[in-house]
């Protein structure tokens, strides 16, 4: 059903290949985080799922939301609180988890830069370490979404609908930019140059 998509069905946030870049090294500077952690500290799946659709209720990645979608239902949360969160609406979730899930909103809309009281007010409440954790998997799902979205983009670019504000050289570069992208920010941080 590509071809009956429009820009507003289908994505809110579209990156350009240089946003791309950062949003790729900063998972690469993520990695790992969610391993650190002791495993009785570490976020629940179900957590880290509401973390993911959080973001992808903002970034609007159809692949995403299907995905994360049937992922939650595995862990066995219901399909009511799914959609609540994929609407951006977090009154069914654990009270624990609501400054994270709204953190997740903030990191999303603002593509990627949080407000510095906001990234000091997630590790005032779930500490150092599990904010790095909550940092990764919100940086992960940034990737996903807007992979996916110019995925979505450039399909609907062969139907003749050309999305604003992206050129087919866009929506290429961060479909096969990682293929180039990865390794050259794994070299720049095995050789420690300056990004």
């Amino acid at each position: 059903m590509m071809n009956s998509l429009t820009h507003k069905q289908f994505m809110k946030r579209l990156v350009k290949p240089k946003d791309f870049k950062k949003l790729l090294a900063d998972l690469v500077a993520s990695a790992g985080d969610t391993r650190r952690q002791p495993r009785d500290q570490r976020i629940s799946r179900q957590f880290s799922e509401r973390i993911m659709m959080a973001v992808t209720e903002v970034n609007g990645c159809r692949y995403c939301s299907y995905f994360h979608t049937q992922v939650s239902l595995r862990t066995g949360m219901r399909k009511d609180e799914i959609d609540q969160i994929l609407a951006g609406d977090f009154d069914g979730a654990p009270q624990d988890e609501l400054a994270a899930l709204y953190f997740a909103q903030h990191y999303a809309d603002s593509g990627g830069k949080p407000n510095v009281d906001a990234v000091q007010c997630l590790k005032d409440v779930y500490g150092e370490d599990r904010a790095k954790e909550i940092f990764a998997y919100i940086r992960a799902i940034m990737v996903g979404n807007a992979w996916g979205n110019m995925f979505d983009a450039l399909g609907v670019r062969f139907s003749g609908n050309p999305t604003q504000g992206v050129t087919v050289w866009d929506e290429l570069g961060v479909i096969f930019g990682p293929l180039v992208m990865i390794p050259a920010i794994f070299l720049r941080k095995v050789f420690r140059i300056d990004q």
